[in-house]
């Protein structure tokens, strides 16, 4: 063996030190090791080898004599700069920049040319109002479709190779609606765009967390969030003006220059950080120097490709089937998603009809939803840390003072502010619906959008961080199942919403929808109660 292979496994014990220094959330997180890792689950914390090596992961262990076998190839040390939890604050900063950036102009496209629909009909001659609204939501079709294929994707072949490729097929596909000869085809390629657009969004807390450690993670995480959040509101606003001075299909051309822009600028900066395709690279590079065929990352599983995409492309569907947890908040958050794009469909006719805003105007009649989505972070950020922190602390010193076990911070505390958004929607979809019906004053239907728009933000923050907090190492795949279900939603629920004001008008239109979001109130109390009941007793494994 050369002198290289050999530095490699004389350092070995080293790179095995800093595996098993890690928590033990993170020693949790490597029970994954037969499936490898979700897509926002750290991919460097190491994998046994195969059934046998699994005995006592969760001790951070495992039977084999692994350490000494000096085919296996790891990290050379704990500080080996190839390791992306050691790279430079700079390079860290521009992989995540480039990813968040990316992740703001994705969920922008969804909504962008909202304000632009009227002029889209008048081209192509359509009065269609399901057309109207299933080319803006249509792009959300392709959110639901993407993550199913790129997160195992960007698991086998990288997180990199995923991102340019899907950068350029979205930059491609706004061109292509910017030039798209009839409305059909529109609608077929905002479906492609969403399509590649969902990467960062699905495989982006997987880089963030394949870079950065967990205790400095929730900051960078959030900074990540904005964009989804954000997007969708910034769009129409921007979108309204750009329409108005250029007409809708500069909408496209924006987007397409502004992604073919970060396209370039990642191409130069970005960097793999997955962990097993980096250790991959480097065990074909030492078999090549030392002809060793037998040299293997110990982050190998022996999965052929097309073995782990099928696991990896079934687990979010099995969590849906057989976990009442998930099942149950995808259906609520698909709800709350679904209304949130009837809105964004329909404010467009609603202004103009009811108010007579210009098509550059009323793109401002989203800036309530801007405001109340903010107003909604700001609440649960500011809340939900403390709260969890001093939950725990109280429970651990009742358990102490009845010689009970501890057992810390349970995903449930970060649910208490879910049914507070549960009835805020309601409550924001009757303020919105009759005002409008009676021509009050448009900033009173705009607060009512505000207030949906806090509804959503704390039903969506209070699910998303409880379903990471509940499945661990299979968090990725829960928030994907969640993600495809409301993604569908939104991109079906809203074809009914112009049809629904045209035969009930706006004030029983809405109520309509505000009733049927008062049915589902209880999913909030129970999720919030029996939550973890129903978590331990239909405990998914093997997956």
């Amino acid at each position: 063996m050369s002198d290289t292979a050999s530095t490699h496994t004389a350092r070995h014990s080293d790179g095995k030190r800093s595996h098993d220094d890690h928590s033990p959330l993170e020693r949790k997180m490597s029970q994954a090791a037969r499936e490898r890792h979700d897509a926002d689950i750290p991919s460097g914390i190491g994998y046994v080898l195969n059934e046998e090596d699994s005995a006592d992961v969760e001790k951070g262990t495992t039977t084999t004599d692994e350490e000494n076998d000096p085919n296996i190839v790891w990290w050379d040390n704990e500080d080996d700069p190839e390791n992306p939890y050691n790279w430079s604050t700079t390079r860290k900063v521009l992989n995540c920049g480039c990813v968040s950036f990316q992740t703001f102009i994705s969920p922008l496209a969804s909504s962008i040319f909202a304000p632009g629909v009227p002029l889209v009909l008048q081209e192509f001659n359509s009065t269609s109002p399901e057309i109207a609204t299933f080319v803006v939501s249509v792009y959300l079709l392709g959110f639901a479709a993407g993550p199913i294929v790129l997160a195992p994707l960007s698991e086998i072949y990288g997180r990199v190779p995923v991102y340019h490729a899907c950068s350029v097929g979205f930059v491609a596909f706004q061109i292509a609606c910017a030039l798209a000869p009839s409305l059909n085809s529109l609608i077929a390629f905002r479906f492609l765009a969403g399509l590649f657009g969902v990467a960062p969004v699905t495989n982006g807390g997987g880089t963030i967390a394949d870079m950065i450690p967990q205790k400095h993670r929730g900051t960078v995480l959030a900074v990540y969030s904005v964009g989804p959040l954000l997007g969708p509101i910034v769009g129409p606003i921007a979108g309204g003006f750009l329409s108005d001075a250029k007409g809708w299909r500069w909408n496209f051309w924006v987007l397409a220059i502004v992604g073919g822009f970060i396209t370039i600028v990642m191409l130069f900066v970005m960097r793999e950080s997955f962990a097993p395709v980096i250790l991959q690279r480097k065990t074909e590079k030492l078999r090549k120097e030392t002809n060793n065929e037998l040299l293997r990352s110990k982050l190998d599983i022996g999965l052929s490709p097309s073995d782990f995409f099928k696991r990896s492309a079934i687990r979010p569907a099995k969590l849906f089937i057989f976990s009442p947890v998930v099942s149950i908040t995808a259906l609520y958050t698909s709800l709350t998603y679904g209304y949130l794009y009837i809105q964004f469909t329909t404010m467009t006719e609603v202004f103009q009809g009811q108010y007579g805003f210009s098509t550059n105007l009323v793109g401002l009649s989203f800036i309530g939803l801007g405001v109340g989505s903010l107003i909604g972070v700001f609440l649960y950020s500011t809340t939900s840390d403390k709260y969890t922190a001093r939950k725990a602390a109280e429970a651990d010193k009742i358990a102490e003072e009845t010689g009970t076990e501890k057992k810390g911070m349970k995903p449930e505390y970060r649910l208490p502010l879910l049914p507070v958004g549960a009835v805020l929607l309601p409550i924001g979809l009757f303020i919105y619906g009759w005002p409008t019906q009676y021509k009050v004053h448009w900033i009173v239907p705009i607060i009512g959008t505000g207030l949906t728009g806090i509804g959503n933000i704390l039903v969506f923050f209070s699910i998303q961080t409880y379903l990471v907090d509940a499945f661990t190492v299979y968090a990725a795949s829960a928030l994907a199942s969640n993600t495809v279900i409301r993604s569908i939603a939104g991109g079906l629920l809203p074809l009914a919403g112009l049809r629904l004001y045209e035969r009930l008008g706006y004030g029983w239109g809405n109520s309509l929808l505000a009733f049927i979001a008062i049915l589902f109130l209880p999913v909030a109390y129970v999720i919030l109660k029996y939550g973890e009941t129903l978590r331990e007793k239909y405990a998914i494994k093997n997956l």
